[in-house]
């Protein structure tokens, strides 16, 4: 009997030490299959959801937001965002920013209504927010009220314009951009705007921005060679999409939500956008050029109002019409190639309208775009620095409209055969994009027939443009 007791003591005592030495065996083996702990720290909260798109809708109000900026121009304000407010529903707004993937805290918004606005009920505005302490701002976005929640279906704003720290201020991008504002409707003059976009690549432009409602399907398919070739910049903006965008420019007239399907907002969210990359910006329609008369391009005519007129920002370019079909046989240009283009041929317009300058005459601006903080049409509403007149003997808008509602008399006109100075250049540049041209005619022969958008008998490049293939473009 104590035989068996000693060893059942023996077996459990060796039982218990084998146990005690696997177990410190197992702990000093390395676990090289345990998991990597997650950072301890604050969740990531911001940006959940970021707008992607050039018209947003503001949470909770009747606004829309357009686009983010940094500005620090003004004393104790850093961003500005660009807005289309409804005038008689202008309420308290709050900013409250990402902070590299932390939430900010709320800082009062300022509201900097347009004073321009033709008296719809939707208007440009600025809404102007300071940055808090410590905070590194990537987006940003509005509040109703200062302590509400943020929802993950709450839209930011990127914040364009942003400085590199420590390092020098880039060099431009470019010497002069063009913002056009508004495409919309059905318009279609091809030929007329192949023609503005090559003048105005001879007279030195670099970038020409378009802000595209909608056009003729055959400028769609030239712009978007254009933008190909990266001399257009394409901004989509479907503002029927949210507003009853007007027709004309004056609400008693037209009625509507807003001026000329947005214009002004366009147009100041053209400087901001050019603000980092561009030296000077020309506002003008999309049937004007903004021509130099002494000089053969825009930066000998800049450089000499310069040096002439220090410290000015805003150079007024005073409005020229050339109405249409005035010529006579032997003043025109035949160019059998463009037969058939949608559009006219600028070419043609060779006598221009003396202004009354009696009465208001509208402008169209030159910029230096650091230099400006909101604009209008037809003059700059906050700019630093000072604005001149340029007289028409050295600079002057040719503004070949389609239409012009009183035929004027010959008699009363100027022969002004400016355009011809660079025909020698306009003319093969306008036909190296041939190709795009030729496709469009071959395209509406195919839409009128019903037969397919192109037969086999086009060949890869004529196609280009239309199939998805890409032309290069003049």
């Amino acid at each position: 009997m104590e035989a068996n007791q000693f060893k059942g003591k023996l077996f459990f005592s060796l039982l218990t030490i084998t146990f005690l030495f696997i177990l410190n065996f197992t702990m000093r083996i390395p676990r090289v299959n345990k998991p990597t702990p997650n950072p301890r720290g604050p969740p990531r909260t911001c940006p959940f959801n970021i707008s992607e798109q050039t018209i947003t809708p503001l949470t909770n109000t009747k606004h829309l937001l357009v686009s983010a900026y940094m500005d620090q121009r003004v004393t104790g304000l850093d961003i500005r965002i660009i807005g289309i407010f409804r005038r008689d529903s202008i309420q308290p707004l709050h900013c409250l920013f990402c902070c590299t993937g932390w939430l900010s805290k709320t800082t009062p918004a300022t509201i900097l209504q347009h004073s321009d606005h033709f008296g719809f009920p939707f208007a440009t505005t600025d809404v102007m927010c300071q940055i808090p302490q410590n905070c590194k701002a990537s987006h940003v976005t509005l509040l109703s009220q200062q302590d509400k929640a943020i929802v993950p279906e709450q839209i930011w704003l990127p914040i364009r314009n942003q400085k590199t720290d420590g390092k020098e201020e880039k060099k431009l991008q470019f010497n002069f951009t063009v913002c056009i504002s508004n495409l919309f409707g059905d318009y279609n003059n091809v030929l007329q705007f192949a023609q503005t976009l090559e003048m105005y690549r001879l007279l030195g432009v670099n970038r020409v921005v378009i802000y595209n409602t909608s056009c003729g399907p055959d400028l769609n398919r030239l712009l978007h060679s254009y933008s190909q070739d990266g001399f257009v910049e394409m901004v989509p903006w479907p503002i029927d999409q949210h507003l009853n965008p007007s027709h004309g420019w004056l609400f008693s007239q037209h009625g509507g939500d807003l001026h000329y399907f947005g214009q002004l907002a366009t147009l100041n969210e053209c400087i901001y956008r050019s603000m980092e990359r561009s030296r000077y910006v020309l506002l003008n329609d999309i049937d004007e050029i903004i021509m130099p008369y002494q000089h053969n391009s825009l930066m000998p005519l800049m450089n000499m109002l310069e040096q002439q007129h220090p410290n000015t920002a805003v150079f007024l370019i005073e409005n020229h019409i050339f109405p249409k079909n005035l010529l006579n046989k032997s003043e025109k240009v035949p160019l059998p190639q463009w037969e058939g283009v949608p559009g006219f041929n600028i070419l043609e317009r060779i006598y221009r309208e003396e202004p009354d300058r009696k009465i208001y005459h509208p402008h169209k601006l030159i910029v230096q775009p650091r230099a400006v903080e909101q604009t209008s049409v037809h003059e700059v509403i906050k700019m630093f620095g000072k604005m001149f007149k340029v007289p028409p003997d050295i600079c002057r808008i040719i503004h070949a409209p389609i239409n012009t509602p009183t035929p004027p008399e010959l008699e009363k006109l100027h022969k002004d055969t400016r355009l011809w100075d660079f025909k020698e250049k306009l003319i093969p540049h306008v036909n190296m994009c041939y190709g795009v041209i030729n496709t469009i005619k071959l395209l509406q022969k195919q839409q009128s027939q019903q037969h397919k958008l192109l037969t086999g008998d086009i060949t890869r490049q004529d196609r280009t443009g239309i199939a998805g293939y890409h032309i290069p473009f003049c």
